[in-house]
């Protein structure tokens, strides 16, 4: 598989060539990689498709060798570590090939053995020989990173020698926007439109298009930006140029960074370290010496210090205080403590980053870490720490998370029960880290996990757990027994669900499913169903996990009850919308055709196939559905048009019917709208009104040999074949004859017609048809009864599948649209990721986000009380930067004297009658009780008459909800949640927190 140039594998790496580019991805493609010592980080390597990676591990498969490492079994004990892990890693990714360097045990790598790499990783290597490989690397151009873990504590030192080029430090899309002036002065101030933020910064470059009068700008060499304000930056002296008419498009020019790296005998006396964490500002320096005198002891014993052994660590202590006198000696102890051990959410962080820094030495994108970093989480130990005697190893897997936490500790990590939402890529690491963990191993313990997705290919590139075999299976399934098949103690301890989590399904994940569980963690994608979980989490007074990944940044949040707020208890901005005029009549931008294109692809293949599959199976469906929504007539006459007029019988009047619907949108509407609004209107101000924004549209003559034209027409005709279950055709001569031969009436524009020209003015509707036409257009139709059983295919849009031609329409679509407004088209790629609305994602930001979370489980394991023990994170592995802060605790509210948080409620047991609840809110709390309602209905308030005041106050609260919701109480609800709105004395409204009422 050693190709030099071959194409990249799109369906594999979609969501990760959203992430990198196609060109970070080819001059990965040409890189080969050494990791020596088998860690969790060669995994992240594999998937991301370099060209090769070669493992050296010669040293025999020890029993502690399996608390982190998922790629061996405990029937490898005894083999070398690279035979053990090369074949497993191999199956990750057919693109890459994995090789076996071989070796002795016993036998440390040579520089001899690294010529011919690209990049060479150490993992856990002693300092000396850290330091004889990289003397070499440095002088020789190969990249270097030496990475180890130890415990809760973690080291990475990066070295891509004195002059690497980074191509584009932050992987952010370049700035554009339009600009109204440019002054021709010494300066060159520029303004951009109408209050739009440019965003750039001092510094960033900038080049220009469609400038009308100083043309000399357009294409320009990058001119460097100094800001002058939000709305404005000046480009340096512009008095030579020609003077500013009109328009104009600037965009930033991402410009190489060049980057000195010191070698790593220079970089121990002189560190410079990148901070993990800013609340642990001096630990960086202790680490530095304590990593140093770790080896140091090594060497100089044969062995790591012993678990928790106080003799060791102070002989560890008085080494590093040689190197640095100022060290935390109670810093240094730990790590001392932690030497022998190996836990995996902690190698998931270090070997996300690792290999996120491997992918940055490849392929030159985004910035390397610069040059030390020190990671540890020291507050994951439980409150009451081990003893020396509990953190011996006991000839167990996880003796390496032994030797940190303890026996007794491992015992409470064991009968955790946790339920697992969501099993696509955060879900897989999750499974992963738990079976490496033994979570949920012991007598009492389980893993739930929940997922309805089935796997596809697009999955493969970072959900690590699936293979190409496994394409179609439910996540759930496979991922439950990949986990049981690293860790055999799991077996029949994990149960997998394809029932997503949500309202329908609390009949599943009811209260006695939460009481047999001891918290939540989030794997999904999306905002509702996370907050749904909250919902349900706060209810049931569960923890929650939170993380979510974008690209190469993520974040984690931990919800604890009582403690900490909730995830719904802040919220993003809003996405902002695109007008609705500029996506119809003035776009500006490809997003704008993109999003123009797919309202196309639902209003020509979905919409009128599921109206007339409606009119034909919902008795009374014109009367019920047409009557309100001011459309009828437009509604009819599509009914009429894909059901009678236009209704084709064979293929080629598929092909037909697409060639006129390319005449309508690229050239009729567009000359019709130039005639309503001629390229010389001007607005009442007398301005022109074709300037900034609204860009002047052409429209498209069809020329069957221009690739994109026809394109169109394949895709189309294609697509609305299957909503009439007509074969299709992929040969271009056929459609280029047909469509050729098609007889186009000549277009006459209508006069009158109204352009919807801002958000706020009305979208032109008909006026009410008179009754008559609707009347004539009625007969047209056939009686629902004389076609029975007949029913068109309305399209389901899938993005993932080639083969289907719905990408292949909206890419054709936009890109027509575009051309008619002059608007730069994009390709295939990029109109996927915008229709499909894709989130960008790769393996390595997955495996670190998912290391942080488990990081947080062990807190929740220890039942950790005060929000300062637990940390909320955010990371972006670009930059690199890595930010963590304490929870919030959740906002305080009162009633009289009492406080309360959105985590308190009120329980009533046993069914009460609403008058019983009134007069308890009286008597206990001198409140009295103005609005009671239940989900969508309103129960009781103080105003809905005395009649039915009467009626409702004795009734039984559970008659009175199905007496007013008309429904009854489903047979698994054991409980109702209340909202009830009630006032003091004074009248004054008072907020009380939800009521619960037990059945």
């Amino acid at each position: 598989m050693d190709i030099d140039e071959q194409a990249i594998d799109e369906g594999l790496y979609s969501r990760q060539l959203y992430v990198l580019g196609h060109e970070a991805m080819k001059r990965m493609a040409a890189s080969n990689i050494l990791i020596v010592g088998v860690k969790g980080l060669a995994k992240n390597v594999v998937l991301a498709g370099v060209k090769s990676v070669t493992i050296y591990d010669p040293e025999p498969v020890e029993i502690q060798d399996l608390s982190s490492q998922f790629f061996l079994r405990e029937e490898d004990i005894g083999k070398p570590r690279a035979d053990a892990a090369v074949a497993r890693l191999a199956e990750l990714n057919a693109y890459v090939p994995v090789r076996n360097l071989g070796g002795q045990p016993g036998k440390e790598i040579t520089v001899d053995m690294i010529k011919g790499f690209q990049v060479v990783v150490l993992c856990g290597a002693s300092l000396q020989k850290q330091l004889e490989i990289n003397d070499w690397t440095h002088e020789n151009g190969v990249h270097f990173i030496a990475a180890e873990t130890r415990g809760l504590f973690g080291s990475v030192f990066n070295d891509f020698g004195p002059k690497f080029t980074c191509v584009d430090p932050t992987g952010e899309q370049p700035l554009t926007g339009m600009i109204v002036s440019v002054e021709r002065d010494k300066e060159g101030l520029v303004t951009c439109l109408d209050e739009t933020r440019h965003g750039l910064e001092d510094g960033d470059f900038v080049t220009f298009a469609e400038v009308q009068g100083m043309a000399e700008l357009n294409g320009c060499e990058p001119r460097k930006v100094t800001v002058k304000g939000p709305y404005t930056f000046a480009i340096g002296d512009t008095s030579n140029l020609g003077e500013y008419k009109t328009g104009g498009i600037f965009t930033q020019v991402k410009m190489p960074k060049i980057l000195e790296f010191k070698s790593l005998r220079a970089s121990l006396k002189e560190p410079e370290f990148f901070i993990t964490d800013f609340a642990k500002f001096d630990r960086p320096a202790s680490l530095h010496a304590g990593f140093q005198a770790l080896s140091e002891f090594k060497a100089q014993q044969q062995r790591l210090p012993r678990p928790r052994n106080a003799e060791d660590a102070a002989k560890v202590v008085e080494l590093a205080k040689k190197l640095d006198a100022e060290i935390d000696e109670k810093v240094v102890t730990e790590l001392a403590y932690q030497a022998t051990g190996d836990v995996t959410p902690l190698a998931a962080v270090i070997g996300g980053f690792v290999a996120q820094e491997v992918l940055k030495a490849s392929s030159a994108k985004f910035m390397p870490m610069v040059q030390h970093l020190y990671f540890d989480s020291l507050e994951s130990l439980p409150n009451t720490l081990p003893t020396e005697a509990d953190c011996q190893p006991i000839g167990s897997r996880y003796d390496g998370q032994i030797a940190v936490f303890g026996k007794q500790f491992q015992h409470k990590i064991a009968n955790f029960r946790q339920f697992l939402v969501g099993s696509g890529a955060i879900g897989c690491e999750m499974l992963k880290n738990w079976s490496m963990m033994g979570l949920g191993s012991g007598p009492q313990g389980i893993i739930h996990v929940t997922d309805l997705d089935t796997i596809e290919k697009s999955n493969l590139n970072r959900q690590f757990l699936f293979r190409s075999k496994d394409l179609g299976k439910f996540k759930s399934e496979v991922a439950a027994a990949a986990v049981a098949a690293m860790n055999p103690d799991l077996k029949g301890k994990i149960s997998s669900k394809q029932e997503p989590v949500g309202p329908d399904t609390e009949n599943v994940y009811d209260t006695d499913f939460f009481a047999g569980i001891d918290g939540v963690t989030n794997a999904l994608d999306n905002v509702k169903a996370r907050q749904y979980m909250d919902q349900r989490c706060v209810f049931f007074l569960k923890p929650l996990l939170e993380s979510g990944t974008l690209g190469t940044k993520g974040n984690t949040q931990v919800i604890v009850p009582h403690l900490t707020e909730s995830y719904s208890s802040s919220q993003d901005p809003p996405e902002k919308e695109t007008p609705s005029c500029t996506v119809k009549n003035f776009p500006n931008a490809i997003q704008h055709t993109i999003e123009w294109a797919r309202t196309e692809f639902d209003n020509q293949f979905v919409k009128p196939a599921q109206a007339v599959n409606a009119y034909l199976s919902e008795p009374n469906y014109l009367e019920n559905n047409l009557k309100y929504s001011g459309q009828q007539k437009e509604q009819i006459e599509q009914i009429v048009s894909y059901l009678v007029t236009d209704k084709p019988l064979t293929f080629e009047e598929c092909i037909v019917w697409a060639r006129l619907q390319f005449e309508e949108k690229y050239n009729n509407a567009i000359r019709q709208l130039l005639y309503s609004l001629p390229k010389d209107a001007v607005t009442s101000t007398g301005q022109p009104f074709w300037s900034g924004p609204k860009r002047a549209p052409d429209p498209l003559t069809f020329d069957p040999n221009d690739p994109t034209h026809l394109q169109f027409i394949i895709a189309a005709a294609n697509l609305h074949a299957y909503n009439y279950g007509l074969r299709g055709e992929t040969d271009p001569t056929l459609f280029k004859k047909v469509a050729d031969s098609v007889l186009v009436p000549e277009f006459q524009p209508k006069s009158g017609v109204k352009i919807q020209v801002n958000e706020n003015e009305p979208v032109n509707q008909e006026g009410n048809t008179d009754s008559s036409d609707l009347g004539e257009l009625m007969k047209k139709l056939p009686p629902p009864s004389s076609l029975v059983g007949y029913r068109m295919n309305p399209v389901e849009f899938e993005k993932d599948d080639d083969t289907n031609y719905h990408i292949d329409f909206i890419t054709a679509a936009s890109n027509l649209r575009a051309s008619n407004y002059s608007i730069k088209p994009a390709d295939r790629h990029t109109t996927k990721q915008i229709a499909g609305k894709i989130i960008p994602a790769i393996a390595t930001t997955t495996s670190l986000v998912t290391g942080l979370v488990c990081l947080e489980l062990y807190k929740l394991i220890d039942h950790k009380t005060k929000p300062e023990d637990y940390k909320n994170g955010f990371v972006n592995l670009a930059l690199p930067f890595f930010g963590f802060s304490e929870p919030i605790a959740p906002a305080k509210n009162k009633y009289g004297n009492t406080e309360w948080t959105l985590w308190d409620r009120f329980a009533f047991n046993g069914d009460p009658t609403l008058k019983d609840i009134v007069d308890w809110f009286r008597k206990e709390h001198n409140l009295e009780i103005t609005m009671v309602s239940q989900g969508v209905s309103m129960l009781w308030s103080s105003f809905i008459g005395k009649k039915k005041s009467e009626e409702r106050l004795p009734m039984k609260f559970s008659k009175l909800v199905e007496h007013v919701s008309k429904k009854p109480i489903p047979p698994h609800t054991k409980h109702l949640i209340v909202e009830v709105m009630v006032c003091d004395e004074e009248g004054e409204d008072v907020e009380v927190p939800f009521l619960v009422v037990n059945l």
